[in-house]
């Protein structure tokens, strides 16, 4: 008797639809398994054996043979056990040949016949509505994530006996409903820092505005201890909370990863990934022999990172160029591909130079001018040249450190930026873009108009400066997120001249 159920492989950040045919046919004993199948899903015949005794249930002592269609994609992790339990229990005559056909299902079992959590749940949600099945049958522990997707309705399940009695119409499981408050609004959710933490600084807070109304990569350059770091880590503050379809984006990346259920009630946040100057080319943009999403990926939507900038390896460095302009990474393995998204806001910090104190005023710096190219020079020109915004962070003075009044709140910075954001939503609606650091030379010419005045000034600017042509189109989309943030429907000149402000490092060439 062949009997089908369905589940679910994932490629990258996508699940492809698997359908689970099980025969039992007369002969000796054998499990056997085709499909293009790897090491954990073969290995799933003895755990699902096992759980179909231990639930109180005969396992058939005849020639069980399972196809795993489409057969030529490869089906990793251990998600089609239950899948693979059902159809056999489906073949044997314990469950309805057509009771499961209208769902998806996901979990890794147990000995004892207990469902487990397994990675990709979304993506499995997600292929359920799209392909218009009614529902997923995941672990329990699973169900918060894909009751993300509301179209579909899931049905959580703790052991594989309760799969059996819901079909059996003895004991239904009822649908997981998500609770309301899970997508809570971001403005509401407190935060660990708040820029009215920020002492001084104000040309920095200003310059981490128009980055974050407008997504703009930002560079700062700065001694130690001038706040580089903290004034990074407040950033999400500012950023205006996540759209819902933001959100599934997001979390469709944590879930192959199997951090999804970390962030279960804190999901409106942007992404803040800052990892290690020590990690590697795959490490940041994602690979493997089993293609994964790397940390530009996980920082979807949200900010990336990237502390003491010189100190990653130049070729760790030179693989974002790609992904900063495209916002999204194919991965090309034998036999695999995978197209991971990457969306993110650059922020990086470094010392001007080796000792950190080249710009300090304490006259502390002790390099020659040769260690400070050297050390310059491991950044790339045109990796500088995809950051918009470069900005020096001076030390904080003291009068300032001690004062005890309170800067401006994030709360009221973040206002500032949503209205920014609204204006740049109408003005790309139709162009598939969603911010000014998006525009593409055609955009530019249309929405950054230029009169006499502010041709003048880029004019000057790039002989004076050497200004490449992207770094005058990058300032042409910074004064364009500066006009916004003044309300102005024209960049006039002051808007322009601010953005030429922050090319620092044009101005103090390497």
């Amino acid at each position: 008797m062949i009997a089908k159920v369905n589940s679910c492989a994932v490629n990258g950040i996508d699940a492809i639809v698997v359908e689970v045919e099980v025969d039992i046919s007369f002969g000796l004993p054998v499990f056997n398994m085709v499909g293009l199948a790897e090491a954990a899903v073969r290995e799933s015949k003895e755990r699902v054996r096992s759980a179909i005794k231990n639930s109180g249930y005969t396992f058939p002592m005849d020639r069980v043979t399972i196809n795993l269609a489409p057969a030529d994609v490869k089906k990793e992790g251990t998600g089609l056990d239950l899948a693979v339990a059902a159809g056999i229990l489906s073949a044997s005559g314990l469950i309805p040949m057509d009771a499961s056909k209208n769902y998806l299902m996901a979990g890794e079992l147990s000995l004892d016949g207990r469902v487990k959590p397994v990675k990709g749940v979304l993506p499995l949600a997600l292929a359920a509505r799209e392909n218009q099945y009614k529902g997923v049958m995941i672990p329990v522990e699973n169900a918060q994530e894909a009751a993300m997707v509301r179209e579909i309705e899931v049905l959580p399940v703790g052991r594989l006996s309760q799969l059996v009695d819901h079909f059996a119409g003895q004991n239904l499981i009822p649908p997981f409903s998500l609770d309301p408050g899970f997508f809570r609004n971001a403005a509401g959710r407190g935060f660990e820092g708040d820029f009215s933490d920020v002492k001084g600084q104000i040309h920095v807070k200003r310059a981490m505005e128009v980055a974050a109304a407008g997504q703009h990569h930002l560079l700062m350059t700065g001694p130690p201890g001038s706040g580089k770091s903290m004034l990074a880590r407040r950033l999400t503050t500012i950023l205006p909370m996540l759209s819902f379809e933001e959100i599934l984006e997001v979390t469709k990346v944590y879930s192959v990863m199997g951090m999804a259920s970390a962030r279960h009630g804190g999901i409106q946040g942007r992404p803040f990934r800052s990892p290690h100057h020590t990690i590697s080319d795959a490490g940041l943009v994602g690979g493997g022999s089993k293609p994964v999403p790397g940390e530009i990926s996980l920082a979807h939507n949200g900010i990336l990172f990237l502390d003491e900038l010189p100190e990653f390896r130049r070729n760790v460095l030179e693989v974002l160029r790609q992904p900063l302009e495209d916002g999204r990474v194919s991965i090309s393995r034998a036999g695999v591909k995978a197209v991971f998204p990457c969306r993110f806001m650059l922020v990086a910090a470094m010392n001007p130079c080796p000792c950190g104190f080249l710009s300090d005023p304490s006259g502390k710096c002790s390099c020659t001018s040769h260690q400070v190219q050297k050390y310059r020079s491991k950044i790339s020109g045109p990796l500088l040249d995809r950051i918009d915004i470069q900005v020096e962070v001076p030390r904080v003075k003291f009068q300032d450190f001690m004062s005890k009044e309170s800067g401006e709140p994030s709360s009221r910075i973040r206002a500032r930026v949503e209205k920014a954001f609204e204006l740049q939503s109408k003005r790309f609606l139709s162009h598939g873009i969603f911010s000014n650091s998006q525009m593409g030379s055609r955009l530019r010419e249309k929405f950054c108009p230029m009169d006499t005045g502010c041709r003048r000034i880029l004019e000057q600017a790039s002989k004076g400066l050497g200004l490449s042509a992207r770094a005058c189109h990058s300032a042409l989309k910074v004064a364009r997120t500066i006009a916004d943030l003044d309300y102005s429907s024209k960049i006039k000149t002051h808007h322009l001249a601010e953005a030429i402000q922050y090319r620092s490092f044009d101005r103090d060439p390497m």
